[in-house]
């Protein structure tokens, strides 16, 4: 059966991907957010691609939620990539932002693989709890799911991001700054929640679609199912 197109599916997703690849770059800055707090700017375009997720698994379910992490997964491979095969590029004898471009996009690879599998780890949670709950929540309390599963995916997110990115930091420092992030995510989250559920009710709404994932392989490697 030829599959219906969707604007709304297409301006999610692209969104979605533009936040993951802006976050890497926003994440080389960190900024004090108050006395003994200081968090890297990618805290506040990050929370909005697990908004999308619960958006996307809300209304299209798991499957194209699935489908939509892999796209931004390897878009973010792609930029990630190409960026290190230019650095690697002589520069030009003029040229005298060397030193900065480097910074940006000569990441470690600790950190880069870090980034990665959290992202993809966590989003998959997200969206896997958010489908869940919603079975057996038949479809109520949208609200409290999106802040559960967000909450879940971000937990795993940073538990796997830390660690591997800041190993040898000592362990308070680093159960500090994961509960600084965490939290600080969640809250975003939570502020913006009102516009979330007016997005996903429009959303519905317009499309009519309002997915439920009965009997749905949540295997995060089943990329091809999409129906």
């Amino acid at each position: 059966m030829k599959q219906k197109f969707s604007i709304n599916f297409l301006l999610m997703t692209v969104a979605l991907v533009v936040c993951l690849i802006a976050s890497n770059l926003f994440a080389t800055k960190v900024f004090s957010l108050c006395r003994g707090i200081n968090l890297p700017g990618a805290v506040l375009i990050f929370p909005i691609s697990y908004i999308l997720n619960d958006c996307i698994a809300e209304v299209w379910g798991y499957r194209r939620a699935r489908l939509v992490i892999w796209l931004a997964f390897a878009a973010n491979f792609f930029v990630v990539l190409m960026g290190q095969i230019i650095v690697w590029l002589p520069a030009a004898s003029f040229w005298d932002g060397g030193e900065h471009f480097d910074y940006m996009f000569n990441m470690a690879p600790r950190v880069v693989a870090a980034s990665m599998l959290a992202f993809l780890a966590g989003s998959t949670l997200n969206a896997l709890v958010l489908s869940k709950m919603k079975v057996a929540s038949e479809g109520r309390r949208f609200g409290l799911r999106a802040i559960v599963s967000s909450l879940a995916g971000e937990c795993l997110d940073s538990l796997i991001f830390m660690p591997i990115a800041f190993w040898g930091t000592p362990f308070k420092t680093l159960l500090a700054m994961m509960a600084a992030q965490v939290s600080f995510k969640v809250l975003y989250e939570i502020v913006i929640l009102p516009v979330t559920t007016r997005v996903v009710r429009r959303v519905k709404a317009v499309e009519g679609v309002d997915v439920y994932d009965v009997d749905v392989n949540y295997n995060p490697f089943k990329i091809k199912d999409i129906q």
